[in-house]
């Protein structure tokens, strides 16, 4: 371990990938799939000119299937409990840097004593925007080491433009070291056959017609106020309308979500509104597929790949004109300030009533959805590591 770095002909590039999550919580939501995609689609694109790299992902899933081109470092401590994550970034992984030609950490922090250049991406600065959505600790911890990584890689990745102007704003890194690499979609994300559609709802057990929410269950997805606005749609629909949509809310349970629940309570939407809680990665394009319409009110996103994900699968989406949301969302969504109670309510009934406009929806959508891939991030990561390394080649 502690050893010179050796001659390598190909630059060795190092990935953090120790939050890349197996179980059915939190941690198995955006980050994980932005960790995973890399993994699997960065020894693809490797570029034909200059030096050629190599890849070593450092992490302790033991799930995690490598594909032709990475090689693995699975560590032996389990790095789930972030205490010791976070002791392994700083000694084991800080003592692998000797080795490496250049390290990126894939979701916010870096070691403080590392011996190469490095990398390091930003997902969202929520935790700086939005403190009060989270706890003490974990706020203090990502406030610190975000702050230390971003001063001390070389380049840092933004996954939307609105990720890299907070960068620039609230951590004082120059805007030229900043660079936005949007997210992709993955391939299964496709519309499917109604019929095999219909099957899914049955084995569920979900309703025909319903409204889906899909995200992590924390204050910051805006969901009390999305039951506020379904429980008004409710109130303006025509008694005894034969084909109400229900409201499915699926998801992990984050921080604080205990409060939505209350809320649905109080709403008396017990009979109205399912929480089937966590969806495996498998399943997810069945989801967005199986519903009439994708809402995502969320106060803040670095970049809600949700959207993106609902839109590939030819799901309408409503979601909120703040954050990154309008970047990926473009043209193709309706976009409702997150406050707007009523002009959420508004927006679900304008698409459930007009059949015109929930079918160009899923055309926009799917247009749009196909300008993201994760080989164009893959593609534009390597990029990123060819200008971090300019100095030192």
């Amino acid at each position: 371990m502690g050893m010179p770095k050796e001659p390598y002909l190909s630059l060795r590039i190092g990935l953090n990938a120790h939050l890349l999550a197996q179980g059915e919580t939190y941690r198995g939501a955006g980050i994980n799939g932005y960790i995973y995609h890399l993994l699997r689609h960065l020894p693809g694109s490797r570029p034909t000119d200059g030096r050629p790299m190599e890849f070593v992902a450092f992490l302790h899933a033991a799930g995690f299937a490598a594909p032709e081109g990475l090689a693995v470092e699975r560590s032996r401590w389990n790095t789930a409990g972030p205490w010791r994550r976070i002791l392994w970034e700083q000694t084991r992984l800080a003592a692998w840097t000797r080795r490496l030609d250049l390290l990126h950490g894939l979701a916010y922090a870096l070691p403080l004593a590392c011996a190469c250049p490095a990398v390091v991406t930003v997902h969202d600065l929520s935790f700086l925007r939005y403190p009060q959505a989270f706890r003490r600790l974990n706020r203090a911890y990502l406030s610190w080491i975000t702050r230390a990584a971003v001063r001390q890689a070389r380049r840092v990745i933004a996954v939307s433009e609105s990720t890299r102007q907070d960068v620039i704003a609230r951590c004082g890194v120059p805007a030229e070291r900043v660079i936005a690499v949007p997210n992709g979609v993955a391939a299964e994300f496709r519309p499917a056959d109604p019929a095999e559609v219909a099957a899914f709802r049955q084995r569920k057990g979900l309703p025909e017609r319903f409204f889906l929410f899909l995200g992590t269950l924390e204050p910051r997805k805006n969901i009390e106020r999305l039951l506020e606005a379904y429980a008004l749609f409710l109130q303006n629909r025509p008694p005894r309308e034969a084909d109400t949509p229900f409201l499915v809310i699926a998801g992990a349970k984050g921080w604080f979500y205990e409060a939505i629940f209350a809320r649905a309570q109080r709403l008396k939407l017990a009979d109205r509104v399912l929480f089937p809680g966590f969806v495996p990665a498998a399943e997810l394009p069945w989801w967005y597929r199986a519903a009439a319409l994708f809402v995502y009110p969320s106060l803040f996103e670095g970049f809600g790949l949700p959207v993106l994900e609902a839109m590939a699968c030819g799901t309408p989406v409503i979601t909120s004109n703040v954050s990154s949301l309008p970047e990926v969302a473009g043209d193709a969504a309706l976009l409702v300030p997150p406050e707007d109670v009523a002009g959420l309510a508004a927006a679900m009934a304008r698409i459930w009533d007009d059949r015109a406009l929930a079918a160009e929806m899923r055309r926009a959508g799917l247009e749009r959805a196909g300008r993201f891939s994760w080989q164009r991030t893959a593609r534009e990561t390597i990029a990123v590591y060819r200008a971090a390394l300019e100095e030192v080649l």
